[in-house]
This record gives C-alpha cells, structure tokens and sequence, in this order.
C-alpha cells in the first residue's frame, strides 16, 4: 500500500480447474507485481460443473484471493450451505431471501482499513428476486459507519441495468464491478461521485472456448436447439480483471484499470 492509496484487484468468473488453476499459479506474483491490497474473485463457476464446493474455494484463499462472490450458481453444489455459514468472507447474492445460507456482504481488514463486499444479482433476464438497488440500499444503512470502503460484485445481465446501479450508488461506494457475462467490456471508468466503475470483468478461463466451454458444444446447442454437457475448455487461460486504486483519505477510486493476463 502506497502513501495515500490502495489497490484492490477483481477478477472475472473463475472456470474451472482451469481457472482455478491459473489463478493458483499466478496470483501471488501478480499481487506483488502490481502492489495490490486486496483481491475479489467470483468463484460462482469455479468448481467442476459450476457452483463452488469447499476444496475448490479453499484453492482460492490459499491462492491470494481475499473475498469470493458468487451468483446464480452459488446453490449448485448442496456442500456450499455449509460453506457459506463458516467462512463470512465467501457470500452470495444479498438480494436472495433472508432465510438462505450465508450472508450477502462481509467487512474485510484491509491493512486496519475495512472493506464493505457486497453482492448483488440482476433481476433483468434473471431470477425474480428482491430488487437490487433497494437491496443495497438496505446494507448502506445498516452498516453505516462501520467500513471505510464499499466494493460491490453486481452478477447481472443486462448492462443496463448495471449502469442504472452503479450511476444510482455513485458517490456512495467505492467501486461496482460486473460479472456474469464472461466477456470484458471496454467501459472502465470513476463516476463524478468518485465511484470505480465496469460493466463486466470478464472470466478467469480458457480464452480459446465460448465462455469457459468447449466451443463445438455451445455450436452444437445452438444448431441443434437440444440441451448438451458443458465440458471445460482447454489450453490458454485468461485472467481478466480490473484494478481500482483508491483514495485512504477520501475513500473514492481515483483510477480504475482494466486487466488481461494472457
């Protein structure tokens, strides 16, 4: 952490092992290379078949990653309610109803600085949950004076609606960041109220595949209008992120910094 500032790192929907593996290889260089403080994932596809289980989310922590979002697919693997009871820094979308396992946010020690995550599922082509922007609101207020800094992971679809989030929470977080889509857009930027901004990190996988899946099979889905096994993409993976470099005086992102580490 320089005089100052500080850098938090997020990265895209990690696929699979490939993914997973990518990142088990390259995050901590890519920590002390680049100064980073703090790193966010969405482990949401990380696990064989989607979802999350503990071994894979374990890789993760032991890897460099501090906090693990997640989304849709956060239920696909029943191992994960207990996962998201014992360990506060993996959440699900806040907007899923009260009674599910988990938390939808988490308070991380960032260098005695503490960091809000919040996490956030589209409703837009999506499930049919509680709304969003309601949704932070709620946790705005309620946890009002206890962080520094509030990062949100809005797992979404539609790019309007992220925009219409993050304009809507701008100069109340520091940062809002996409994921869902796998594909990183090219709109980075620091809103007028100082809040870090990206439609979509894009993904942490094999960049020769159709969103971290062999790509003859999503072919074949679409020619053919019949469900098919999603098999993991091999060769070449992909870590797409952004760094946010902020302000530990104002508490707003100064810079925002799209990545790909090919």
């Amino acid at each position: 952490m320089t005089k100052g500032e500080a850098k938090i790192l997020v990265l895209g929907d990690i696929v699979g092992n490939a993914g997973t593996s990518a990142v088990e290889k390259r995050l901590w260089n890519l920590r002390r290379e680049n100064g980073i403080d703090m790193v966010i994932a969405n482990g949401e596809n990380a696990a064989e078949g989607n979802g999350l289980n503990r071994e894979t989310a374990e890789r993760l922590l032991d890897a460099g990653v501090d906090v693990i979002t997640s989304g849709n697919h956060i239920w696909k693997k029943s191992t994960v309610h207990s996962l998201l009871e014992k360990n506060e820094n993996i959440i699900r979308p806040a907007n899923y109803p009260g009674e599910c396992p988990g938390s939808g946010y988490c308070i991380f020690d960032m260098n005695s600085y503490k960091v809000l995550v919040m996490n956030l599922l589209g409703t837009v082509f999506m499930e049919s949950l509680d709304s969003p922007f309601v949704t932070a609101d709620k946790i705005l207020s309620r946890e009002e004076g206890n962080f520094d800094f509030a990062i949100v992971d809005f797992h979404a679809e539609a790019t309007s609606e992220k925009i219409a989030l993050g304009r809507y929470l701008d100069g109340r977080i520091t940062a809002l960041f996409g994921t869902h889509t796998h594909v990183q857009t090219a709109d980075e930027q620091v809103f007028g109220g100082g809040t870090g901004y990206i439609t979509d990190v894009g993904m942490c996988g094999p960049h020769d595949s159709v969103l971290g899946v062999k790509s003859d099979i999503i072919i074949r889905k679409f020619l053919m209008k019949m469900p098919v096994h999603h098999e993991e993409a091999e060769g070449d993976v992909s870590l797409c992120g952004c760094i946010f470099t902020v302000s530990t005086d104002s508490y707003r992102t100064v810079k925002t910094e799209r990545v790909r580490w090919d």
